[in-house]
């Protein structure tokens, strides 16, 4: 199997992983706010953890503390950049349609909106910091680290499980298909981080030595989504304290897979 199909085939199963997080909600299981919370803070512990173990320390050794700071930088304004578009992007929204055609638009179910949009936020958030992992894995792979490449799939396939779950929930609740809540959960990890890793990987082809700054950049869309979207969104229920023990056993289990990987 060449370099690029291998890419390609992990970066895959990393991305699939999403659809994982659906199925307590393709079950149609109950979910608590707790239980949300938890699974965003359990996402975020990996994320932040991923950023560091997994890229900027990584970037350091491969390249110069200013190349990777640089690519800190521009990931996290490039992100926050993005957040400011998106809400102005899915603000003209005005429905979803359930399964059997019937329109639940915002003057007949204002709560079926709302969540609709809130999925589309959630998901738009998704794909917004998918890009930039994959990049990284992408470059990661061309540049020969294939150790490095290997890791991030790691812990972005275990990130990516609570992204899809923090997805599923608000996509559940518009009455839409098991099926489809799925498919979408699924896509919303798949399509931007396959995309953005065969961009990457052809990126070292006509740029060399690029990963630093690349694994800089996604370190800094990563800690900009924790911080500006789901460490917020986290805290908002009463449940701060669940979500936090969350976060630091994401941080946790993180840090161990690192060092099982490196053994």
């Amino acid at each position: 199997m060449t370099e690029f199909a291998t890419m390609l085939a992990v970066t895959t199963i990393a991305g699939a992983l999403t659809g994982v997080g659906a199925v307590p909600v393709f079950l149609r299981a109950r979910v608590s706010h707790r239980s949300y919370d938890a699974a965003l803070g359990l996402a975020a512990g990996i994320m932040i953890a991923a950023s560091v173990f997994g890229l900027i320390l990584p970037g350091m050794e491969q390249g110069t503390l200013a190349g990777v700071m640089t690519g800190v930088f521009l990931g996290g304004f490039v992100l926050l950049g993005g957040n400011r578009a998106i809400p102005h992007l899915h603000a003209r929204y005005v429905g979803w349609r359930r399964e059997g055609g019937s329109l639940a638009a915002t003057d007949d179910d204002p709560a079926i909106a709302s969540r609709a949009r809130r999925a589309l936020l959630i998901g738009a958030a998704i794909v917004l910091h998918n890009a930039p992992e994959g990049l990284a894995m992408g470059v990661a792979f061309a540049s020969g680290l294939e150790d490095v490449a290997m890791l991030l799939a790691v812990v972005i396939g275990l990130q990516n499980v609570p992204d899809g779950f923090a997805f599923a929930v608000p996509v559940g609740e518009t009455g839409i298909s098991n099926v489809r809540v799925l498919v979408y959960t699924t896509l919303s990890g798949l399509v931007p981080q396959v995309a953005a890793a065969v961009f990457g990987f052809a990126l070292v082809s006509v740029a060399t030595g690029i990963f630093p700054l690349a694994a800089g950049f996604a370190a800094g869309a990563m800690m900009a989504v924790v911080f500006r979207e789901m460490i917020p969104s986290s805290h908002g229920h009463g449940y701060a304290d669940a979500s936090t023990a969350a976060f630091l056993v994401g941080f946790v289990l993180l840090v161990i897979v690192d060092e099982l990987l490196v053994i």
